[in-house]
C-alpha cells in the first residue's frame, strides 16, 4: 500500500463517509460536483464536447491521440441519485489517453425525480445509437457499474448486436443488498455507509421488484455474453456484489476477470491524479480493452 492510499483512506473515512451518511440528495449533488472539479483532472489536451445521442444528453471525452472508433460507453456512479458526466470526465480522459479510444458519458436521468427504469431506458437508447456505427466497450462504476451490467442483460434479452466487452469498478449488482459484505464491511468501508441503503433503494426503485435484472443484474441472464472485467476492494460493502456477479457469469459460461484488491476505497480509479494504485488499475483495464479489440 502506498502512503498516498493510506492517507486517502483516512481522509475519506474521517470526512467523506460521515458526509455521505448525513447530507440530503441535493447537497450530495452539489458537493460531489464541486469536489470533482477540485480534485479530479484529465490529462493535458483532453477534449470535451456535449451532444445528444438517442435523445439523451451526453459528454464526449477524448484524449489528443484518440481515434474515432471503437467507443467506450461509460455510465457514471452516484447511487442513481447524484453524479454526472462532469464528475467522471477526468477519469475517462485518463482512460482515453491510455486506450486511444473516445469515451461517451450519458447524463442519464437521475432518481428520485426520474425513478426506475428511466436510467436503463436512457442508456439503452445511447447504446443503440452508438452501436449502429461503432464497436462499443461498456463500462461504469458503483451504481453505473450495475447499470452497465443491466444494460448487457437487456442487450442479450433483446438480441441486439453485442458490445466487445463490459467493465465495472466496484459495481452495485444487487439492490436487495443481500451480500454478507454489506454487514461485514460496514465499518471497514472508507466511503460507503450502509445506514442509508433503504433510503437510496426507495429513491431509485420505489415499489418495483428489486430483483428485476434491470435493477439488480446479479439476477440477470447472460448466456452468450462477451467477456466482463470487474474490480473491487476487499473492505467495501459492495465486495460481494462483484464476487457473486463473477460466479453468476461463470455459471452461464461467460468469461469474467475479477480483481479484488486490499483496502482500496470505493471506485479508487477516480483518484488517478494522486494514487499510484489508481493509475495501475487503469493501465490494467486499458490492457484488457486492447486485448478485446485485438
Amino acid at each position: 500500500m502506498s502512503w498516498q492510499l493510506a492517507l486517502l483512506n483516512r481522509h475519506l473515512r474521517w470526512f467523506e463517509k460521515p458526509a455521505l451518511a448525513r447530507h440530503g440528495i441535493a447537497r450530495l449533488r452539489k458537493s460531489f460536483a464541486f469536489k470533482a472539479r477540485l480534485y479530479f483532472h484529465a490529462p493535458r489536451g483532453t477534449r470535451r464536447r456535449r451532444a445528444t445521442l438517442g435523445g439523451v444528453p451526453v459528454q464526449w471525452v477524448c484524449s489528443r491521440r484518440a481515434r474515432k472508433s471503437p467507443v467506450i460507453l461509460y455510465l457514471h456512479g452516484g447511487a442513481f441519485v447524484f453524479g454526472s458526466s462532469d464528475t467522471h470526465s477526468a477519469m475517462l480522459g485518463k482512460l482515453s489517453d491510455l486506450t486511444g479510444l473516445p469515451a461517451c458519458l450519458p447524463d442519464y436521468r437521475l432518481a428520485p425525480e426520474n425513478p426506475f427504469p428511466a436510467q436503463i431506458d436512457d442508456t439503452l437508447a445511447c447504446y443503440r445509437a452508438l452501436r449502429a456505427d461503432n464497436e462499443v466497450i461498456i463500462g461504469g462504476d458503483s451504481a453505473g457499474g450495475g447499470l452497465a451490467l443491466a444494460l448487457l442483460h437487456q442487450i442479450i434479452n433483446l438480441d441486439l448486436p453485442q458490445p466487445k466487452g463490459v467493465f465495472a469498478f466496484s459495481p452495485l449488482t444487487d439492490v436487495t443488498y443481500s451480500g454478507k459484505s454489506v454487514v461485514e464491511n460496514a465499518q471497514s468501508d472508507s466511503v460507503l455507509t450502509a445506514t442509508r441503503i433503504g433510503e437510496m433503494v426507495q429513491a431509485f426503485i420505489g415499489s418495483h421488484d428489486p430483483r428485476d435484472p434491470l435493477a439488480s443484474p446479479l439476477f440477470g441472464q447472460f448466456k452468450g455474453a462477451p467477456p466482463v472485467w470487474l474490480t473491487v476492494g476487499d473492505t467495501e460493502i459492495l465486495r460481494d456484489d462483484s464476487l457473486r456477479m463473477q460466479a453468476a457469469l461463470r455459471t452461464e459460461g461467460v468469461e469474467c476477470a475479477l480483481t479484488v484488491v486490499h483496502d482500496h476505497p470505493h471506485v479508487w480509479p477516480m483518484f488517478h491524479n494522486v494514487l499510484p494504485e489508481a493509475r495501475a488499475t487503469l493501465r490494467d483495464l486499458a490492457a484488457w480493452i486492447a486485448a478485446r479489440l485485438a
